[in-house]
This record gives structure tokens, sequence and C-alpha cells, in this order.
């Protein structure tokens, strides 16, 4: 019972892990714009991080200590400090879109201006941050963030052509919006699958767990059932849209029209069980990437950390908490609007990709701590080729926004 406990609290933790702004914009643009044509994308983003999550967690288990830890002991002290800063940046970014995500959600459900709400989201996560255990915390927010089963359900309710969803997802088209803007809601799509935070929290949420090698069964289990569960909660996403907002050449330009399919099958009921999902899976998004700012720091300066370590004990890990939460209030105070800082936040993520990916693939084939719990061929050649597609996609990310004024 208790081993079964234990990766139930593994797989809600990868679910609410997976879903988050990103996806939610992400997913909802490419159905809107693309129907079904990115369906191959959001797969490949699902392989990957199941991939790298897999050997993360196994690192964690294995040693005992976190991915970053043991990257700044593998590659050294500069070349971890290059990875810590854009790891850290980048986290904060996607902090403040989720944090601004959480406020969406609440203007959603109350009508009161998002900007209101900025702060007590701020207050809420750090209050939540400082006081809820560890498993209680994931156990709460991912079993909520699974009320985004609501968006498949509404699939069933509507008047959907399943042959023709089928027909769009085999057979990828531009729909007359050009292959640029095509190609740069894949790279958004697959940055939001595979976002950097998500690794990290994987890694250090099994030491925080207290994870050995006796738990590699179920933490791998976890990863195999969890994060393709996330994926097809994002799936659900794009196929509404693409059900809903295609056909009537509709765009995502706020949460209201993600919403919307669900809106539409199920009146005022939808509304709220959306809102609760977008609030849940924001929620426990900018839980995961203000926990993973201060692990990043944490872990690189090795300075005590951890959710069950004392404030008193683990001063500095918390104060870069803290510090990382007003961060991201204070971006969104500046009244940029939390999609566009989605948009954006994504691109920036593609970019920074590899240099999560490639220390994790390094450490993951060290003897020196893995013994024999090393990557195997195949995994080895999978993880290679996904490290190429994610390299790829960090060299066209800019281009394409640049050339595509956002995918416009």
């Amino acid at each position: 019972m208790r081993k079964l406990l234990a990766a139930t609290l593994g797989i809600l933790s990868a679910v609410g892990g997976f879903v988050d702004i990103g996806d939610l914009v992400a997913a909802g643009q490419a159905g809107a714009r693309f129907g079904m044509a990115h369906t191959w994308v959001l797969l490949l983003g699902v392989v990957a991080i199941c991939a790298y999550a897999e050997m993360a967690g196994r690192i964690a288990a294995v040693t005992g200590r976190a991915v970053f830890d043991l990257v700044r002991e593998r590659l050294g002290a500069r070349m971890a400090l290059i990875n810590l800063v854009a790891s850290y940046l980048v986290t904060v970014i996607t902090l403040a879109a989720e944090l601004g995500g959480v406020a969406l959600a609440l203007r959603l459900a109350t009508g009161v201006p998002y900007l209101l709400w900025v702060p007590v989201a701020g207050i809420a996560v750090w209050l939540v941050l400082w006081r809820m255990r560890f498993p209680v915390m994931e156990r709460v927010f991912g079993l909520a963030g699974l009320t985004l089963v609501v968006f498949a359900i509404a699939l069933f309710w509507l008047p959907t052509d399943w042959a023709a969803l089928g027909r769009s997802a085999v057979a990828p088209d531009d729909s007359g919006q050009g292959w640029g803007a095509y190609w740069f809601v894949a790279v958004a799509l697959f940055a939001s699958t595979v976002s950097p935070y998500e690794v990290f929290f994987f890694s250090s949420g099994g030491v925080e767990e207290r994870w050995s090698a006796d738990d590699l069964a179920d933490a791998r289990f976890s990863v195999l059932v969890g994060f393709p569960i996330g994926g097809f909660l994002a799936l659900s996403l794009i196929a509404t849209a693409a059900v809903v907002l295609h056909p009537a050449g509709l765009s995502v330009d706020s949460l209201d029209q993600v919403a919307h399919p669900v809106v539409l099958a199920f009146g005022a009921a939808g509304l709220a069980v959306a809102a609760l999902a977008f609030f849940a899976v924001t929620f426990g998004a900018a839980l995961e990437t203000g926990l993973s700012a201060a692990y990043a720091a944490a872990q690189y300066f090795g300075w005590q950390w951890g959710k069950r370590v004392s404030p008193r004990e683990a001063a500095r890990f918390h104060t870069v908490l803290l510090v990382s939460v007003l961060l991201g209030v204070l971006m969104l105070l500046t009244t940029v609007d939390p999609v566009t800082l989605t948009e954006y936040m994504l691109i920036i993520s593609a970019v920074a990709l590899p240099l999560t990916y490639l220390p994790i693939l390094v450490v993951a084939n060290d003897r020196t701590y893995l013994g024999d719990r090393v990557n195997g061929r195949a995994l080895n050649l999978l993880g290679a080729v996904l490290l190429l597609i994610i390299l790829a996609a960090s060299i066209v990310a800019v281009p394409l926004a640049i050339g595509t004024r956002m995918g416009q």
C-alpha cells in the first residue's frame, strides 16, 4: 500500500507539472489555428519528457542527489554557472507566467480584474510553499488538475466529426496560414511540453521524497503513466479548439477563449469546472517553478535546501524562493499581458532547452554516479535523437519568432 500511494503521488505530480499556462496557451492556439495538425508535436514532446524525466528520476533515486547538484560537479563550476543563470531566468519568467495564469483563472471565475489577483496569487503561492507539506501539495494540486478532463468529455458532448479529426491529425497542413506560422506554433508547443523546470522539480522532488534505488520502479511507473496522462489532457485542449474555434476562424488570445468549447458544451457549469482546472494547473505549476528556481540556486552553491527543511535551517533556499515569487509578481505588475508573456516565455524556454537536457544525458551515462544503472543503448539512442530535435528547436526558435512576428 505504501508503494502504491507513493506511485500515485508521483503520477499526480507528473500530471500537475505537465499541463501549465504554456500548454493551455500553446495547445489552444495550435487547435484554433491549425486543427489537429500539431498532434505529432505533442506526442514527440511526451516521449521526450518521459525519456529525460526517467533519467532525472533515476539519478535522484540512485545517488540521493538532484540533477543540478551533480551538473556542477560533473561539468565544472563555470559551465554549470551558465546553466544556472539561463535556467533561473527561464524559470522565473515561467513563474511569472504561471502566476498570471492563476490571476486570469480567478478573473474568469469572479470577473474581478486580473491585476488585483496578482498579489493575492503571489502571497497564496508563498504561503503554500512555506506551510504545506510536500506530499499534500502534490496530492491536492495534482488531483485538482485532473479536472481538465472536462475538455475530453466535452468532445463527446459536442457534435464532433471524429473522422475529420483523425484525418487532420495524420495529414497536417498549414491551414492557409503559412508554414512559418505552423513551425512557430510547433516549436512553442514542443517547448511547453518539455519545460526545463519539469525535470528539475521531478528530480529534486525525488530527493525530497527520499527515493532510493528500491523506488526506481515506482519512479519509472510515475513517469510512464503520469506524463502521458498529462499529454492526453493537452491533446484534449487541442481537439476541442480544433472542433469549435478552428472552423469559426477564431484564435486564442485569452483563457476565456481556451474555455469556450467547454462553456459551449456545458454552459455555466462548464465554465466553473474550466476555471477550477485552469486555477489548479497554473497554481500547481507556480509552486513547481518557484521551487525549481530555489532548487537550482541552492544546489549550485551547495546550500541546505528543501521544503522539508525549516526556513531557519535553509534560510538562503527560502530567501531565493521568496525573491523568485516577488520577481514574478513584479513582472506582472508592469501590466504585461500574461498570455503575451507566456508566448515569449515559450520561445526563451526553447532556446535554453539544450542547457537543461544535455547535462542530464551526460550524468545518466556516468558510472561514477550510477554504476550499472546508467542508460542502456536503446535509451541512449533515443536520448541522442531527442537531443538533436531539442537543439534544432533551440536554433530555429528566435528566427521563427522574428520572421513570423511571433507566429502572426
